[in-house]
């Protein structure tokens, strides 16, 4: 029966606080949006050198490692970050340069080649895209100018992973304690335990399918002596972290460019034997179980996610998504076996 004195209804009442609460909860995650999305890079970043940590955190002597093992994780990191640069940047801003040096030049000979094989209104309208992407080029290195701003952040987000790396048991503890023990305390280490693994996975296998595409697309296009092989290598590894668009976007640009050097056949061979490769071998390999979700839903989490914040989106919406199928599943077998307790209670 429902309590109700001086015209209240209180259970009313306190549904109608806990859902002001909750879109109150959700107005603060969109203001703050952009400074949670920089905490959540710092968690990611953090289940990249988890494994190095916990690696030499069991083979450093003595009981209180765990600070010792980051500081290691974080020099040998900068360490191979560097050499990489070295070896490797050099090559890309060299090719960058003259692929912005070029491009115009490149993008008119396009021009004239499609003059004598293509309707004049579909050549009007190629020749006045191609003459506004050549004046908007400027524009672009002002956006890029703009966002060499953000480079804090490559302090930053280091910084806040390794406190995560550092206090997340200790987190995770006082996370547990705020449930009382029973089974919904079982239940809530389930999902943390699961939301552990998948994430842990997830960034794993894309920094691993990053390399492999750079490392694949960087040896064949040196071999056919591709124009900006370094540089396209670099592009694909990069576009490997936007799921499904980026891999794409990084298979036309490459079908473009071999276009223009005449290995078009070649590189449409290889685009298509390696994508097969990387998404039905490679990648569901290093996902594992836990990261399983149908293409239509991932299709749906991209595009949702570049609608509702824009790349940032785009690069959350699968690890998002995988998150959600985590909780669903513990509470659907959380549920299943309680009923099936009830079930065989009342049997009895």
């Amino acid at each position: 029966m429902r309590r109700i004195m001086l015209g209240v209804d209180y259970r009313a009442a306190r549904w109608t606080w806990t859902a002001a609460l909750v879109l109150l909860s959700l107005w603060l995650v969109y203001l703050l949006r952009s400074t949670l999305f920089v905490f959540v890079l710092a968690v990611l970043f953090a289940y990249l050198l988890a494994p190095l940590v916990n690696l030499l955190d069991r083979f450093l002597p003595g009981s209180r490692t765990r600070t010792l093992a980051l500081a290691l994780s974080y020099v040998m990191v900068v360490a191979v970050v560097v050499v990489a640069a070295i070896l490797i940047g050099s090559r890309v801003v060299e090719q960058a340069t003259e692929l912005a040096n070029n491009f115009p030049e490149t993008l008119r000979g396009w021009q004239a080649s499609f003059q004598n094989k293509v309707p004049d209104s579909l050549r009007t309208q190629l020749v006045t895209r191609s003459n506004e992407l050549i004046s908007s080029l400027p524009s672009y290195g002002l956006k890029f100018l703009a966002l060499m701003e953000n480079l804090i952040y490559v302090v930053i987000i280091p910084v806040l992973a390794f406190l995560c790396l550092k206090d997340g048991s200790l987190v995770k503890r006082h996370i547990l304690g705020l449930v009382e023990p029973g089974p919904r305390r079982r239940l809530l280490d389930n999902v943390l335990g699961d939301m552990d693994m998948v994430l842990a996975r997830y960034m794993r296998a894309l920094v691993l399918l990053s390399a492999t595409s750079f490392t694949c697309y960087s040896i064949l296009l040196t071999v056919l002596g591709v124009p900006y092989g370094i540089l396209l290598g670099v592009m694909a590894g990069a576009f490997e972290f936007v799921p499904m668009i980026g891999p794409l976007a990084s298979s036309v640009v490459l079908l473009a460019v071999g276009a223009s050097s005449g290995h078009l056949v070649a590189l449409l061979i290889f685009v298509v034997a390696f994508r097969m490769f990387q998404d039905y071998v490679v990648s569901p390999h290093l996902m594992g179980h836990g990261v399983e979700l149908h293409p239509l839903l991932v299709l749906f989490g991209v595009f949702a996610g570049a609608e509702l914040a824009g790349v940032a989106g785009t690069f959350l919406s699968v690890p998002a998504l995988a998150l959600v199928r985590v909780l669903y599943l513990r509470v659907y077998q959380a549920r299943a076996a309680k009923l099936a307790v009830e079930t065989s209670e009342s049997r009895l």
